[in-house]
């Protein structure tokens, strides 16, 4: 008996200790801490039958066939090390095979070294040896190779400069500070925004945008890190406020000649998806007057006059093109739009009649995977916008059909002849399975069937997906549930509802844990019930599910928040009177507009980097949503929490980066006065280096902050 017992206490010990919950810095980095799920990273084809991969120790490629044999050490660091010491004539040190490698041909990659300098280089697999090679400045950014591979392009600050084969670089623009060339950062990365330059199929001219913000407002950064703190303005184009102008231009390789696109205009309208017609006699682009609801699609030729005008697209409310055009053939392309619901695509001769769309049911339009003379392959959502699935639609017919059966969320890379694809998904219960599958679904080779991290290591709080009726009746949101470690159901619990509620964003959806963070499980395993839901204005359900917000930010995002609220009181195990809510950014917004509107039913909050009032955010997200401060008078009114700060009852907490360059510090800052005025306590915290997040190890100290203010004041 007395050995029964202690055999049953040393398990009992032995099982406390394998299954326990996180630390605070576990819950904040799982991946560094010991819980990344396992994966391989840069997959690409070789070859139509192969593709390679890197995986852990990151010190080679290995290579997969269809038929399932595998190839390690295909490529290794120490062969591209040996190489690149030999081309360069210097001692060259890899620590790892390079994660940007790309496929040339089927017995060349390329990729970027740094080190004194940047170098693009090309290596020949059979020969193991580098076969070409760009050098360009170390300091570079933004670099694009042409598409012959036979120059670099890359920017030097706000200028840019061109470095060939032959080692000659030649200086494109040098213009003084805040005339910003060729850079990714203009109009603020809206529109699906991520380059400046766009080099010609024929590599023998350069798109870039020019972008004058001379004339934008300075606005006032501190910087306490010197040793008397110094003034480090940005450009800041508030809504309402001279924003930039911006135009574009075409460079000549060959005569080092500048054109400009002579667009007409206001000069702050928008240039959006540039794009080079495949015979690169003409460049396309969405002109977006500032207004953001009529878009022109016009195409120019290389002397910089409009050619023709294709169409027009107009809007009650916004429109919104992200995606540049995707060219079927000389005479034919794709034209992304949720003109009729859904974001799709739509396919237009050059002459700007439009032949057919391929919207299909409600799946929203995400990207390209490839495009045969026959057949477009894309990812789309599925499931109330909670997959994203691959979808095979016919050219002609707009007949459309998913490739993918599983319901999760895929990532695919398809192989040069369209006949298989590098599958990657994840769904709630499946951490990360990586396969290469057959189009036509006959055959499927596994590359990764990933254990769950945390499985025989942490106790995981159980997790519940569920949907909740919006406050107009008609939509079904989707929500996720996590109920407290060691949850009984004759318990009363305090709630964290976890926000953000705007577009371009999604919470809920089907990866692993229903898209649930450490920092959710953390608070779970202390005691709270955490319940998210998107409500409409975010991501992946429609156009009328996210213009419902236009002119009226948070207005019906907090109705369908507040639903979930009810469906929270429902449960007999909430404590109604001890829920609490956190945001950032408009997270952030969302989590001071409910503690100001509801503050008898959210006791506690934590806003981090919230916006307080538009009129203070910038022109081109901001005018979107809520056009400008003398248009919409009244529904900035009504959106400001300044105005309301009287009716907080509650505890909150707002904090803010002080280098915050997305919403700036005034918006708190502004907040905090107004609490002052009325005589309204609140709490502030401070992050003197970090911009509108918090990253790094400071992001342990952040959550434990906030995991504090709710065990303080929401479930004592």
């Amino acid at each position: 008996m007395k050995k029964l017992t202690l055999f049953a206490f040393v398990l009992s010990g032995f099982i406390s200790q394998a299954q326990r919950n996180f630390t605070i810095e576990e819950a904040t980095l799982t991946a560094q801490k010991g819980f990344g799920t396992q994966s391989v990273y840069s997959a690409q084809w070789q070859t139509n039958t192969d593709v390679t991969y890197i995986e852990a120790p990151y010190q080679s490629l290995t290579a997969k066939n269809i038929d399932g044999k595998v190839t390690t050490n295909f490529v290794t660091a120490a062969d591209l090390q040996k190489a690149l010491s030999k081309a360069l004539n210097k001692e060259v040190k890899l620590g790892t095979i390079p994660f940007n490698y790309h496929w040339e041909n089927n017995n060349e990659l390329s990729f970027t070294y740094s080190g004194d300098a940047k170098y693009y280089v090309v290596y020949n697999i059979s020969s193991k040896e580098i076969v070409k090679t760009i050098k360009f400045d170390e300091k570079a950014a933004e670099e694009v190779i042409a598409p012959n591979k036979n120059f670099i392009v890359w920017l030097n600050k706000n200028n840019i400069s061109l470095s060939f084969t032959n080692g000659e670089t030649i200086v494109v623009t040098n213009d003084p500070e805040h005339i910003v060339n060729g850079n990714s950062y203009t109009h603020r990365q809206e529109f699906g925004i991520d380059r400046g330059i766009w080099i010609s199929p024929d590599s023998k001219k350069v798109l870039f945008y020019k972008k004058n913000e001379t004339m934008v407002a300075d606005y006032p950064l501190t910087d306490f890190g010197a040793r008397i703190a110094e003034n480090k303005p940005i450009k800041y184009p508030m809504a309402g406020m001279k924003s930039e102008e911006v135009s574009l231009y075409i460079y000549n390789v060959e005569t080092k000649q500048r054109t400009k696109l002579n667009i007409d205009g206001d000069k702050e309208q928008y240039l959006t998806i540039p794009t080079w017609a495949p015979t690169s006699d003409f460049v396309y682009v969405g002109v977006l007057n500032r207004g953001q609801d009529d878009l022109k699609l016009q195409r120019y030729n290389t002397a910089g006059s409009l050619d023709k005008q294709l169409f027009q697209e107009k809007s009650k409310t916004y429109v919104e093109p992200t995606t540049p055009l995707k060219f079927i053939n000389d005479k034919e392309f794709l034209y992304v739009s949720d003109k009729d619901g859904y974001r799709q695509m739509y396919r237009y001769n050059t002459n700007g009649k439009q032949l057919n769309s391929y919207v299909y049911k409600d799946v929203v339009f995400k990207e390209f995977s490839n495009i045969t003379s026959k057949e477009i392959y894309y990812l789309g959502t599925a499931n109330k916008g909670m997959d994203k699935l691959l979808y095979k639609a016919d050219i002609k017919s707009g007949k459309t059909t998913p490739v993918t059966k599983t319901s999760a969320t895929y990532t695919v890379e398809m192989n040069p002849a369209n006949t298989w694809f590098y599958s990657q998904y994840t769904n709630f219960s499946t951490p990360n399975s990586i396969s290469l599958q057959e189009v036509n679904g006959k055959k499927s080779v596994e590359i990764i069937n990933a254990t769950n991290p945390f499985e025989g290591k942490i106790t995981m709080p159980k997790v519940e997906m569920v949907t909740v009726k919006s406050a107009d009746g008609k939509t079904d949101l989707n929500g996720r549930l996590i109920y407290p470690a060691n949850f009984n159901e004759n318990q009363k619990y305090p709630v964290m509802v976890y926000v953000y509620g705007g577009p371009h964003a999604q919470l809920v959806m089907n990866r692993l844990g229903g898209g649930a963070g450490g920092f959710d499980y953390y608070m779970a395993q202390q005691g709270f019930v955490v319940f998210t839901l998107d409500n409409r204005g975010s991501e992946n359900r429609g156009k009328n599910f996210e213009h419902v917000i236009h002119r009226n930010l948070g207005q019906n995002e907090m109705a369908d928040q507040m639903k979930g609220v009810e469906f929270l009181k429902s449960k007999k195990f909430v404590d109604a009177d001890k829920i609490g809510v956190y945001g950032w950014s408009f997270g952030g917004f969302m989590t001071t507009s409910l503690m100001l509107n509801y503050p008898d039913v959210f006791k506690v909050g934590v806003a981090g980097g919230p916006v307080i009032d538009w009129k203070w955010y910038e022109v081109m997200y901001g005018e979107r949503y809520m056009d400008t401060p003398s248009e919409n008078p009244e529904g900035y009114e009504k959106t400001s929490t300044l105005n309301k700060v009287d009716k907080l009852k509650g505890r909150l907490l707002m904090i803010h980066g002080a280098q915050d360059p997305v919403v700036v510090q005034q918006h708190s800052m502004e907040f905090i006065e107004a609490c002052i005025k009325a005589g309204k306590q609140v709490d502030y915290f401070l992050y003197p280096t970090h911009e509108h997040n918090v990253s790094g190890k400071d992001r342990v100290h952040l959550n434990a902050k906030i995991a504090d203010y709710f065990m303080t004041h929401l479930k004592k």
